[in-house]
């Protein structure tokens, strides 16, 4: 190797270092996060998801006390159930996967090809989530372990199981919608 390569290679690395220790100090400055206000709530647009499919007749109607039946015979409202999140996923083998988070009750309903099952919430914690159920997704003997991260439920880990315990199967699941 010749001299004046050492020298570039000496130059280089020592640029190099100099980088690392900048970027090293500079992660380890505390940064104050701005703090949110209540006008950036109050103007965040919220996403509600919204059903296609039109609402039942026999769908409860909330009337006022004072109301005759004559007057409410005609109306048809919509119930709206809060909490429920419907999200559908694409997984890896191939399965599509449709979730409907109830949070209220700590539930996701998962319904693919195979079946649905009703999965119960086994953590408190929100990243990652994990449900599971004792059945397998036909609703015979096995498993089913739902494990979904980030806070929009993003990406999910989806292990399930038959009669036979022993050979599991594991789906890598992306949000598609």
């Amino acid at each position: 190797m010749s001299l004046e390569r050492l020298k570039q290679l000496r130059t280089s690395v020592a640029m190099t270092a100099l980088l690392a220790g900048a970027l090293t100090v500079g992660a380890c400055q505390q940064k104050q996060e701005p703090e949110q206000s209540l006008e950036d709530d109050i103007s965040a647009e919220q996403s509600v998801p919204m059903s296609a499919e039109p609402a039942e007749p026999n769908d409860v109607i909330v009337a006022p006390t004072d109301a005759s039946a004559s007057q409410v015979e005609n109306d048809t409202v919509a119930s709206v159930n809060g909490g429920v999140t419907q999200i559908n996923y694409l997984c890896a083998p191939e399965l599509q996967v449709e979730a409907t988070y109830k949070d209220a009750d700590n539930q996701v309903v998962l319904a693919t090809a195979q079946g649905t099952a009703t999965l119960m919430k086994t953590n408190d914690a929100s990243n990652p989530e994990v449900f599971e159920a004792a059945t397998g997704m036909d609703g015979k003997a096995g498993f089913v372990q739902w494990r979904v991260a980030h806070e929009a439920r993003e990406t999910g880990v989806m292990r399930t199981a038959g009669a036979d315990a022993a050979t599991v199967s594991t789906y890598e699941c992306k949000k598609t919608s």
